[in-house]
């Protein structure tokens, strides 16, 4: 996004764009986590950039577009689970920014077959 005022200009970076659109990706229910892919994992294992895993970003002057890879927890609907990422990662990207998101595609990349891992039982010391 870029302003010109009598002030200056206002940039956003298209790294400030991809970390509001992978935090709000990770917050929607049914995603287990962002897959990275292998040349992609390599580069952000280099340069440490993990928060945008998953996400790639096309920032224009007033609008972006924005993919998504993503794994989702098994017995999901996936079809809603991917519909919810749309309207989460579009909330929060146009409000964070003032940008206008003109689409969101998500690639579904796998399915977390996880199952939830009990509490631990607390062992007394005798």
């Amino acid at each position: 996004m870029k302003e010109n005022a009598s002030e200056g200009s206002i940039r956003i970076a298209d790294d400030v764009v991809a970390v509001i659109a992978g935090l709000a990706a990770i917050k929607t229910k049914g995603v287990a986590s962002m897959s990275g892919g292998i040349t992609e994992g390599w580069a952000k294992r280099v340069s440490g950039k993990n928060v945008t895993r998953g996400v790639s970003v096309e920032v224009g002057q007033v609008e972006t577009a924005i993919d998504l890879r993503v794994i989702v927890e098994y017995g999901v609907k996936i079809h809603e689970v991917a519909r919810d990422l749309q309207e989460n990662v579009k909330e929060a990207v146009e409000n964070m920014t003032g940008l206008s998101v003109v689409e969101i595609n998500v690639k579904v990349e796998g399915v977390d077959f996880r199952e939830e891992t009990p509490v631990a039982e607390e062992r007394s010391v005798r």
